[in-house]
């Protein structure tokens, strides 16, 4: 969709240390094999929960929109995994722990793709009513055994800890919104479900998770060629409608903010599907963070912002893909970087 009215006015971003890639090797968390095929530096690792650290980047992301509880129509806090209490209202704490106030707070689950899917779900919010004013977005996950190991659960992706978030107004900010679109393709879900019966429990099937053993039966059942086109097919569509709905082209986007995948899937995936230059995304920077489940896009402009890479009149992709499967692109223009 075409979007005129609605802008980024904060972000917000809270990691915690990061272990060397080589650090994780000699503690026999990893290999050296693995290490140089994703070319992942490091990766962040928490002794906190998700929705704490979403609480520390929400803060960060009001104080930088300098946006008052009552301006907060709406809070979202998406995530991928465990968030540290069994039903629970991660959103609720958000809430309660960074604005305090009223408005509806509500959990999103759609995994990498995450804070694009709350974006999507904010943007139409706050244009639905004209009193609308802003929408608080959070993203929190931390990677722990035994239910998760970050270097081999998902083969060729590097989890890190962390947590993200950004106020979206339409009472102006630092980037205007120019589209945002969101494409999915349910044929796909059986990458995270494989052939499993529906358990009773959480990790009653397997502990730790294993997307390869679901992935590989998804191969084995529609073939990797359809696979494979599946995968890109929706990536481009949502590329191409974002740049043709926001009226620019591939060549006036100056950052593409993208996963912090390893280097193969994201050779696959973006760089070679998209004709991407590497070097004008926020890649090397992730890849000393690690993959943030819902959060890489605003983790990678809260850097961009953070390091003076965005210049006024600039345009930024928010680039985006996650398991069901989803992918969402959002195009921004930087337009007024005093805020």
């Amino acid at each position: 969709m075409r979007v005129e009215d609605v802008y980024f006015s904060g972000v917000g971003l809270h990691i915690p240390p990061a272990m060397p890639a080589e650090e994780a090797v000699a503690a026999g968390l990893t290999d050296e094999r693995n290490v140089r095929r994703t070319r992942m530096r490091s990766v962040c690792v928490a002794d906190e929960s998700g929705p704490e650290m979403a609480v520390k980047a929400a803060r960060e992301a009001l104080r930088t929109a300098r946006a008052a509880p009552a301006d907060i129509d709406l809070v979202l806090h998406a995530s991928t995994y465990f968030q540290g209490h069994d039903l629970w209202a991660p959103a609720s704490y958000v809430q309660r722990e960074s604005i305090g106030n009223t408005c509806p707070s509500m959990d999103v689950s759609n995994l990498s793709n995450g804070c694009m899917a709350a974006l999507e779900l904010a943007v139409s919010y706050l244009r639905a009513e004209p009193a609308r004013h802003s929408a608080l977005i959070t993203t929190g996950d931390r990677f722990s055994p035994p239910g998760f190991d970050r270097w081999a659960t998902d083969p060729g992706t590097v989890t890190g800890d962390g947590g993200t978030a950004a106020v979206i107004s339409k009472a102006g900010g630092f980037a205007r919104i120019r589209s945002l679109v969101t494409v999915s393709d349910p044929t796909l879900e059986k990458m995270g479900r494989g052939d499993d019966p529906f358990a009773t429990l959480p990790l009653a099937n397997r502990s730790p998770i294993s997307v390869e053993e679901n992935r590989a039966r998804l191969v084995r059942e529609i073939g990797m060629a359809e696979l494979i086109d599946r995968l890109h097919s929706g990536q481009q569509e949502a590329y191409e409608r974002a740049l043709k709905d926001a009226d620019v082209s591939a060549g006036d986007i100056d950052w593409s903010v993208v996963p912090h995948l390893g280097r193969p899937k994201m050779e696959f995936q973006f760089f070679g599907a998209l004709g991407i230059d590497p070097e004008r995304t926020t890649w090397n920077w992730g890849a000393g963070v690690g993959h943030l489940g819902a959060g890489d896009q605003f983790a990678g402009l809260a850097h961009l912002r953070r390091t003076g890479a965005l210049e006024e009149g600039g345009h930024v992709a928010l680039i985006s893909a996650g398991g069901g499967f989803a992918w969402s692109v959002a195009v921004l223009e930087v337009c007024d970087l005093v805020r």
